[in-house]
């Protein structure tokens, strides 16, 4: 009855693990076999019967009848007193069976082996997880926050199982409550000691490039191909896309009439601000491209180095370079190249860096963040379309203006 007892203890963990009764038995007998050489020295001569149906166990010791007094090894000689003590008939040479009970084996032995039993049950649920997750890298995966941390948010399942979104793979803009549900791509299990750690990301590029496939019905049917995607997550993202199908407008079909379709990957995304484009095998149209909302003159590329120098007119320059510079780093990942901008007429005009001797440094790199390098770039601009586009005061930007105008009077 203790065997009994033992396994119909376990069956309600088995079915809140979805372990399935013959995996069950398979680990009860492994566990049974490492307490009986714990307790014997050896199992060899032991059998194990295991009843999936009923749930049943037994245990039966096999040893050889010796005569009294000649035991040399215990756990496989019996003496013929001790034999016929089991059944009188027995006599030396024959095999004896002798069933173990739990109790037999003593108290410690018996709690070890039930700690042995539910560390081996989780070890087993842990491995099937690692599994099951290990194949879903690079999908999209929905759980529910269960748990707010400084550095992570702790998401379940419908399964229960715990998924980490560490604070650093979140959208800048991210704003979780419990029980608030969550997409992001799973980017990597861990198995940390028996643990499995699953961590999702929803700043990962293959985040936006499967919520194409997700919400875009010709990108999810093979027409349309996604060649690259590039993020600053939160803030801008630039995805090429191609189709084998010259009936089908690639971006037309990505963006929806007046951006109906990519509206959803927008907001899911904290509102970033996504170009798609067309991949052209074309290197200098596929910079044009990437440059866009830009207007390109023209382009020069050193193929070697993986750099482009871009001529713009003046006003397109800011465009190129995006709000913080997003727009050109974006554009330079997405082609491969460092690309360089430079103004038309530029030649007659002047680095902002040469003035660092009148103007602080910190005035110039703000200035630089909004695209404006060059004197001119600087004097084309109203003074309160300056303030908004950057983090210097008014008085500053006039004393700036002031400086670049004696300049050029002179």
């Amino acid at each position: 009855m203790e065997n009994l007892a033992l396994i119909d203890s376990f069956s309600e963990f088995k079915d809140d693990k979805l372990i399935d009764r013959v995996t069950l038995m398979a680990i009860l007998e492994d566990v049974f076999r490492n307490a009986l050489k714990k307790k014997f020295g050896d199992d060899d001569n032991f059998d194990i019967i295991i009843n999936p149906d009923k749930g049943d166990l037994e245990i039966w010791r096999n040893r050889i009848v010796v005569a009294d007094g000649e035991v040399e090894e215990p756990n496989q000689e019996i003496s013929l007193s001790a034999a016929r003590k089991i059944e009188p008939d027995f006599e030396v040479g024959e095999d004896v069976s002798e069933e173990v009970k739990l109790i037999d084996l003593g108290r410690r032995a018996i709690l070890a082996l039930r700690q042995n039993l539910i560390s081996k049950i989780h070890e087993h649920d842990n491995t099937n997880i690692y599994k099951q997750f290990k194949d879903l890298i690079g999908d999209i995966y929905t759980a529910e926050v269960h748990h707010i941390r400084h550095k992570a948010v702790i998401l379940l399942d419908d399964e229960g199982n715990e998924i980490i979104l560490p604070k650093e793979k979140q959208i800048p803009s991210d704003f979780f409550r419990k029980g608030d549900n969550v997409r992001g791509v799973i980017e990597n299990v861990e198995l940390k000691g028996s643990k499995p750690g699953i961590i999702m990301s929803r700043t990962s590029p293959l985040f936006l490039e499967k919520l194409f496939e997700q919400e875009i019905p010709e990108v999810f049917d093979g027409l349309i191909t996604v060649k690259n995607v590039v993020r600053i997550p939160g803030e801008k993202a630039k995805v090429a896309v191609d189709s084998y199908d010259d009936r089908i407008d690639p971006v037309g079909a990505c963006v929806g009439m007046k951006g109906s379709r990519i509206h959803g990957i927008v907001r899911e995304l904290g509102n970033e601000n996504i170009d798609v484009i067309n991949y052209t095998n074309n290197l200098q149209l596929y910079i044009t491209r990437a440059l866009s909302p830009a207007k390109v003159t023209s382009i020069k590329i050193d193929e070697e180095n993986k750099r482009a120098e871009v001529i713009l007119k003046p006003e397109e320059v800011s465009k190129a370079i995006g709000r913080g510079g997003h727009n050109i780093r974006l554009a330079g990942q997405l082609t491969g190249y460092e690309i360089d901008v430079f103004r038309e007429g530029a030649e007659e005009d002047v680095e902002l860096s040469e003035f660092s001797d009148e103007i602080d440094k910190w005035i110039i790199d703000e200035l630089s963040k909004a695209g404006l390098d060059t004197a001119k770039s600087v004097l084309e601009q109203d003074v309160e379309d300056l303030v908004k586009r950057t983090d210097l005061e008014e008085e500053t930007i006039n004393e700036v203006i002031r400086i670049l105008r004696e300049e050029f009077e002179e």
